[in-house]
């Protein structure tokens, strides 16, 4: 049987980072792996902290056979605990953890949340440049994607965020650090907002969500720390995961924290708990659970992708191309001199793979993963320049 006509739609609008991933593994094929700079995927290489094998060593080591036995939908308590410890800390505000829902990744929990909360028709707004699968996440659950622009730097538009806002309105999702940007919204910028969604909510009679994923917020560089939303907006969820921070992203493990004085919290936990089981996910996986409560507060060597960071903004910058410089994350989103797609060819010509902006509402730009050994983009600095000579050229 065909796919349906809702998923062919998707197939179409998500294939830009597929068709990079194809057109790099024709490449490799053609001219080794070694001569591929490759900075399409957002797949960390730095390996996880030393903590996190001994953990996983220490558990299996226990050999106990309830360790794969089902569990409470919510996960874990001592699991639940140990993230309540962490995202208070992290937020700087009281979260028990009655209000920690273990999930199966940043993704899972986005989705437990769009299904316990939205209608047929409900908003979601969410500043552009996204995440790729926000749009899908959102109209899995019947709900409406509205992108809005964000600034030229990538901060957010107040404005543009008020004028999204109608009486369907259900949540605004937010990313900081953003991929594909490397953004990180300011303290300011985070107050603005949650006073924003106070009185909006007020206008329109009924409370806004404020969900903030934070899948990247201790990949920050330069001292930097990510604001919390928590001590500025009870109507608000926090989501992340470990897949980054602790480089285990094939482990699907995370969980969400709601604000302990949501209004209908105790509805709202409820209805999480529900959809984790009915979406099919049942329960975030039993040894990742393990692991991640050992491992709650352990980071990744961030100095790593510090340092890539300011090694590839060296090589955009000789290149000539525009950016804005990433305060977190490994992702590095520079203007095009010509159209984002032709201009991705031309990289294509220098062995360089990049994956057009418009795949994540921000034509214009190309995403560029710095999760990738230092070589490559080092590698990759005279193809820059020499696909930049060439657009100009064709301009």
């Amino acid at each position: 049987m065909a796919a349906s006509q809702k998923i062919k739609e998707y197939l179409a609008g998500a294939s830009w980072i597929r068709k990079m991933f194809e057109e790099g593994a024709k490449l490799k094929a053609l001219h080794g792996e070694e001569n591929v700079c490759d900075f399409s995927l957002g797949n960390p290489d730095v390996p996880p902290p030393p903590s996190v094998q001994k953990a996983l060593q220490e558990i299996v080591a226990e050999d106990v056979p309830s360790f794969h036995a089902y569990m409470p939908n919510a996960g874990f308590p001592f699991a639940r605990e140990a993230m309540a410890i962490k995202v208070s800390k992290e937020q700087k505000y009281a979260v028990p953890m009655d209000f920690i829902v273990m999930t199966c990744g940043a993704a899972g929990a986005l989705n437990v949340i769009f299904k316990a909360i939205l209608d047929p028709g409900d908003e979601v707004i969410f500043p552009a440049p996204f995440f790729v699968e926000y749009k899908f996440y959102v109209e899995n659950h019947q709900g409406v994607a509205k992108p809005v622009a964000s600034r030229e730097d990538f901060s957010l538009d107040l404005n543009a965020i008020e004028a999204a806002i109608t009486q369907k309105t259900k949540a605004v999702l937010i990313n900081s650090p953003n991929n594909p940007t490397g953004q990180l919204y300011e303290l300011d910028e985070i107050k603005a907002l949650c006073t924003l969604l106070k009185e909006k909510s007020e206008e329109i009679g009924h409370p806004i969500l404020l969900i903030s994923d934070e899948p990247y917020r201790n990949l920050v560089f330069d001292g930097r720390e990510t604001p919390p939303i928590f001590p500025y907006y009870e109507q608000s969820i926090v989501v992340t995961s470990f897949s980054k921070e602790l480089s285990l992203p094939g482990e699907r493990i995370g969980f969400l924290a709601l604000h302990p004085e949501a209004q209908g919290k105790e509805e709202l936990i409820a209805a999480f708990i529900l959809a984790n089981r009915i979406l099919g996910f049942v329960n975030a996986p039993a040894i990742s659970q393990r692991l991640a409560a050992k491992c709650a507060e352990e980071v990744v060597d961030v100095t790593i992708y510090e340092r890539r960071r300011d090694l590839f903004c060296e090589v955009l910058e000789e290149a000539g191309l525009e950016f804005v410089k990433p305060k977190g994350t490994f992702y590095v989103f520079p203007k095009t001199p010509i159209d984002d797609v032709e201009f991705c060819k031309l990289l294509q010509e220098e062995l360089i793979l990049a994956v057009p902006g418009r795949g994540f509402g921000g034509p214009g730009h190309i995403r560029l993963a710095f999760c990738i050994d230092e070589i490559f983009i080092e590698k990759a600095r005279e193809g820059f320049k020499r696909a930049v000579a060439k657009a100009k050229e064709n301009k």
